[in-house]
């Protein structure tokens, strides 16, 4: 199974997780979801095996600047329609193609993935 990175260009954890991939001759797709966008069926599929919660960057700019409107009463789907609306709440990287996806950048996690 190929495997795809879904980030941001510019993003400085981004580019952690792709240095890392690269220095161990690792293959995969990278998707820009700023440039490209991101599937509404394809954050549903995401957030049924890794939960909304997991995908949504609550930490960034992006969602600090939203309206209160829009980050009072978060549920799945408003959460979901402003991940597609504005891909820079989508936390960073999703990789996928190792079993269910894997949200965020952790040296050992990827150690653990890749092993063997």
């Amino acid at each position: 199974m190929s495997l795809t990175v879904y980030g941001i260009k510019n993003c400085d954890t981004m580019k952690k997780a792709r240095a890392w991939l690269d220095a161990r001759g690792v293959a995969y797709a990278f998707h820009d979801y700023k440039a490209a966008g991101i599937q509404p069926e394809t954050l549903a599929d995401w957030a049924r095996e890794v939960g909304w919660e997991t995908l949504l960057n609550r930490a960034g700019t992006t969602f600090r600047k939203l309206p209160d409107a829009d980050r009072e009463g978060l549920d799945e789907a408003k959460a979901l329609r402003l991940m597609a609306a504005h891909p820079s709440l989508i936390k960073r990287p999703v990789l996928t193609g190792r079993g269910k996806p894997v949200v965020g950048f952790k040296p050992e996690r990827y150690a653990e993935l890749f092993a063997g």
